[in-house]
């Protein structure tokens, strides 16, 4: 089959890989009918995430058909049309038991990659590195789908490819980070970023009750989106001197109540604190660029909750001070899609729910590289290019 993969650092490749097989009674096969770029994608293309090898077919933000099925397979069949959370797990050990599916304990085949840094190893995730458990993407024509009775979901007559495609990862990262938030009715929720999760933070918050919702960006036609399809207020953090003060402006000097750092490791940084970081990433002296972190931690109003959506490595210069004194409540993890694809699809057939807008650029397949180019250097407005197999 043609499939998309890793050659290096910055170079991705389109070529003909190994066809997936069933390998367990409980896998499908998927015909993939749309994948899509993430944000989180280019934290290892651009070599900042290790483990990665040539070859390694990358993504993981997928719906397709299921063609094959193991013989141990109850709930779904040949021909049904799924969207599958980008995280794997298993359904029946005590983290999946307690809604915490991206940190199952049995799906991820490397641990050893991952206990020295972490203590303990997550669940594995398609396409993403070979810490991450070193299972093929889904920028391919095929993919195996383990434990398919707990990954795959069905999509709702009704619900269009594209809506369901984004049901896979930027939709509930984001919904998640507005759940973490904890909201009762009427708060302001402010968020960092305005890529597809950012974006998805913000309208889950409207969904969940929030009274004002502000999106941070520098990019036009991100605040844009953010504010004719989420609704939402917006700040270009390139055009005000301060974005702390412009926040405690907008909310009467208290700050906001929660806010949502949906950017990570390669924020666009300023003044000093951007330079610092910028650097010493580049050296490999650490990971992350964290001027977006930093900021929420500042802004976040005394005794409000901080949610890190964004993927982190090492983080140097971490103001944990600041998180004690002001008493802030800090939630974070990777997205438990399983956890939330019940509301989502719910949510979608309703109509209160339509990612679909984030699919900017669509591309052929094989033109991936260029569709991840223009993606990761925001070319003609890219927020998220689609990829179709066929």
């Amino acid at each position: 089959m043609r499939a998309l993969y890793w050659n290096g650092v910055n170079d991705l490749r389109v070529g003909t890989v190994k066809d997936p097989e069933i390998v367990n009674p409980r896998d499908v096969i998927l015909k993939v009918r749309l994948s899509t770029t993430c944000g989180s994608d280019l934290h290892f293309i651009d070599g900042y995430l290790p483990t990665m090898k040539p070859g390694d077919v990358i993504g993981h933000e997928f719906m397709g058909e299921v063609v094959e099925t193991g013989p141990a397979v109850t709930k779904v069949k040949k021909g049904d049309r799924v969207v599958v959370p980008s995280f794997i797990s298993c359904g029946s050990c005590w983290y999946c038991q307690k809604n915490l599916y991206s940190l199952c304990d049995n799906t991820h085949p490397k641990p050893e990659l991952q206990e020295p840094l972490l203590g303990y190893p997550t669940a594995g995730i398609y396409g993403y590195t070979h810490a991450f458990g070193g299972y093929a993407g889904s920028h391919a024509e095929y993919v195996r789908v383990p434990h398919a009775d707990v990954g795959c979901f069905h999509v709702p007559e009704g619900v269009k490819d594209e809506q369901a495609l984004f049901l896979s990862d930027a939709a509930p990262t984001g919904y998640m980070g507005a759940d973490f938030c904890g909201l009762t009715g009427g708060e302001t929720v402010a968020v960092w970023g305005c890529g597809g999760v950012g974006l998805m933070a913000q309208k889950s918050a409207w969904l969940m009750g929030a009274g004002r919702v502000i999106g941070i960006d520098r990019l036009p036609e991100r605040l844009r989106m953010a504010r004719e399809k989420v609704g939402s207020e917006t700040i270009d953090f390139s055009a005000v001197d301060s974005v702390p003060d412009v926040l405690k402006e907008m909310t009467g000097g208290r700050g906001p109540d929660c806010c949502i750092d949906a950017v990570g490791m390669e924020a666009a940084g300023s003044g000093l604190m951007g330079a610092y970081d910028a650097v010493k990433q580049q050296f490999g002296l650490h990971t992350d660029r964290a001027d977006a972190l930093r900021q929420a931690i500042y802004c976040c109003r005394k005794g409000g909750t901080l949610v890190i959506l964004g993927v982190y490595g090492v983080t140097d210069k971490f103001p944990l001070g600041i998180i004690m004194n002001k008493g802030l409540t800090v939630r974070t993890a990777q997205q438990h899609g399983q956890a939330y694809m019940p509301r989502l699809l719910a949510h979608a057939a309703k109509g209160e729910l339509d990612p679909s807008f984030l699919a900017t650029h669509r591309f052929r397949l094989e033109d991936g590289p260029t569709g991840y180019r223009m993606f990761k250097h925001k070319e003609d407005g890219c927020v998220r290019s689609v990829f179709l197999p066929a």
